[in-house]
């Protein structure tokens, strides 16, 4: 190879090295800051193909996208005193380029530290206003709402981060807590059984009261209806033997006498001294007219 042609290679070399150098693209989910001799000089590249000085001026690139910062569980006292566990994660994007370069040199693993620490203090603020019924249902979404608030206010001047969102995963109460709770549970769940089963037992009481004395109105009830209708059948009865006596009281008194001889005299074992003179012989004795 001659020495004009291996020249020409080198030239051509040397502006491709220097158009790699001078062009450069910025995505849609990415940010950048262009830095010269490693000042700032334009904050926010917007997305597209730019140019830049070779060699002295240099180009940072950051995930514009939305990131999640998850937290390691922490212990949290409440207004009571009372530990909590708690496990939060963070949604948060940069929205400062300029700010979050300045803050953290471009680092995200800084910038988690960063929100890390402040989502903790911000979480121990708020916990320790609030008791624990607050922290775990009654005040909860109030809670994320005003740390959210004021995590995004301190993390857009601090590091030009915006914090979307912070939520709670999980609270748990610590081991040394929990057979506490557990077992002050357990007994005022047994108060509340013994009080159910006081009022099942007195309700049932009532129940079976009303139930016997029922019973006992129908029975009586029933009784004196059943009186009723046998007396009138009684008297019934009377007013039509009366009326058949009247028609033939000879007959009458045949007839019922015959009946008692078929019952006195129907089992031959049977022993009864009676006067055979007595008005009961009347009709076995013999009519001598």
């Amino acid at each position: 190879m001659g020495t004009k042609n291996f020249l020409l290679l080198v030239v051509g070399l040397a502006i491709l090295l220097l158009l790699s150098n001078s062009i450069y693209r910025v995505q849609e989910t990415e940010k950048a800051i262009l830095l010269q001799f490693g000042a700032v000089k334009e904050a926010d590249v917007a997305p597209g193909l730019h140019f830049k000085l070779p060699f002295a001026e240099q180009v940072k690139f950051f995930d514009a996208r939305v990131l999640t910062m998850d937290s390691s569980p922490e212990r949290y006292y409440t207004l009571e005193k009372k530990p909590l566990i708690v496990d939060a994660f963070a949604k948060w994007r940069v929205v400062d380029v300029q700010k979050y370069y300045t803050a953290t040199s471009g680092d995200e693993t800084r910038a988690t530290r960063i929100l890390t620490e402040r989502v903790n203090e911000g979480l121990r603020n708020q916990i320790s206003r609030r008791d624990m019924h607050e922290v775990v249902s009654g005040e909860r979404d109030q809670l994320m709402v005003e740390l959210t608030a004021t995590l995004d206010r301190v993390m857009r001047e601090a590091a030009g981060v915006h914090v979307i969102d912070v939520r709670v995963k999980r609270i748990d109460l610590p081991t040394e807590v929990s057979n506490e709770v557990y077992a002050r549970m357990r007994s005022e769940r047994e108060i509340e059984a013994r009080r159910y089963r006081a009022q099942g037992q007195e309700l049932a009481a009532g129940i079976e009261a009303d139930a016997e004395r029922q019973k006992v109105v129908i029975g009586a009830e029933a009784y004196r209806d059943s009186e009723r209708i046998r007396g009138d059948g009684d008297a019934k009865s009377a007013a039509i033997y009366a009326s058949a006596f009247n028609k033939d009281p000879e007959f009458y008194q045949f007839y019922r006498s015959i009946n008692a001889y078929a019952q006195v005299f129907g089992n031959k074992g049977d022993m009864m001294i009676v006067d055979p003179t007595s008005e009961f012989f009347r009709y076995l004795k013999q009519d001598k007219n």
